[in-house]
């Protein structure tokens, strides 16, 4: 899946928080209503503009950040394929952490 195709980061868009494509609905905001129990359906239901994929893509987008938040800091970092150079650049200088073993360095 094409997450980049669905999640939009726009600075004049919800204050940049990244958003279903052509919406104003945050990652967070489907998120949270998954979070606080309701269904896939009923938010499809009550958000006609999102579809299966863009719920599917808020989960990845989520998963993905996740990756790199865990490895923020680890000295390997620069060659990990799932860190961004955003989250990189504001690294500190760390001992590497397990996720290097997931790509075969250390």
């Amino acid at each position: 899946m094409d997450i980049q195709a669905r999640i939009t980061i726009n600075p004049a868009v919800r204050f940049g928080k990244p958003c279903v494509r052509g919406t104003r609905l945050t990652v967070g905001d489907v998120l949270g209503s998954l979070a606080s129990g309701m269904s896939e359906a009923e938010l499809l239901e009550d958000f006609p503009q999102l579809s299966h994929d863009d719920v599917l893509a808020c989960l990845a987008y989520a998963a993905d950040r996740e990756r790199c938040l865990s490895c923020l800091g680890c000295r390997h970092q620069p060659s990990l394929p799932h860190c961004s150079a955003r989250f990189r650049d504001r690294a500190p200088e760390r001992q590497p952490c397990g996720a290097a073993k997931t790509v075969g360095q250390l």
